[in-house]
């Protein structure tokens, strides 16, 4: 079985190129963080409230990620807010995207090819070599919305992820959107962890709005 940050960053991949989808990476960023964060959840290695995560079990669970968050965690002060060790935890990995996509092609579920723009730079895309993991994932999640079934825990956590990373648009329609937002955003608020990821990323997106506004930068039209 895929871990929640290996799911997350295939439906963040676009099947045809091989390239990530058009949304912001750092809510990526962030998504993959509070994936972490969740898989040690359901291992019943932390828990969590509206305010805090609280570790509870610190033992190994022999997956080099999930260790690491670990690791962070028993050094962090546990008596600040979710959202600021969910910050912590993201300033303190670097190269996550790339070492899941390295776990992926070696599970044989990604190849990595290179491409040339402009005959200088070199550019990495990510296409699967089998569809089946991602179709497996995305149908879970359509039956789960649009069928109004009762959701499974690991659902309920994947749906929030994609809610937070804004990869709605890479599972359904436009049409099916319209019906099928609220339903998301209800499932979304059942994970305690995903509602502080998402405060996260909003406080970190503002942060870097105020700064680039004192520079008196403005996109060029």
């Amino acid at each position: 079985m895929l871990t929640y940050a290996e799911e997350l960053l295939l439906l963040a991949l676009d099947d045809e190129n091989g390239t990530f989808v058009d949304t912001p990476m750092m809510s990526i960023e962030y998504g993959l963080i509070g994936a972490l964060l969740m898989e040690l959840a359901i291992k019943e290695r932390i828990d969590s409230d509206l305010d805090h995560i609280y570790l509870i079990d610190d033992s190994p669970t022999e997956d080099k990620l999930l260790d690491k968050t670990l690791n962070i965690l028993k050094k962090s002060d546990m008596n600040k807010n979710t959202t600021f060790l969910i910050k912590s935890i993201a300033n303190k990995f670097t190269n996550l995207k790339e070492y899941l996509l390295q776990r992926l092609i070696d599970k044989n579920i990604l190849k990595k090819e290179k491409h040339k723009i402009l005959w200088v730079f070199c550019k990495r895309c990510y296409p699967v070599i089998d569809n089946k993991e991602e179709q497996e994932v995305k149908s879970r999640i359509r039956e789960t919305i649009l069928n109004e079934k009762i959701p499974a825990p690991r659902d309920i956590v994947l749906i929030s992820l994609i809610n937070i990373c804004n990869l709605k648009r890479q599972i359904f329609s436009k049409d099916e959107l319209e019906v099928a937002e609220k339903r998301i955003e209800e499932i979304s608020h059942m994970d305690l962890i995903a509602q502080s990821v998402s405060k996260a990323f909003s406080e970190v997106q503002n942060i870097i709005a105020q700064a680039i506004s004192s520079t008196g930068f403005r996109p060029s039209p």
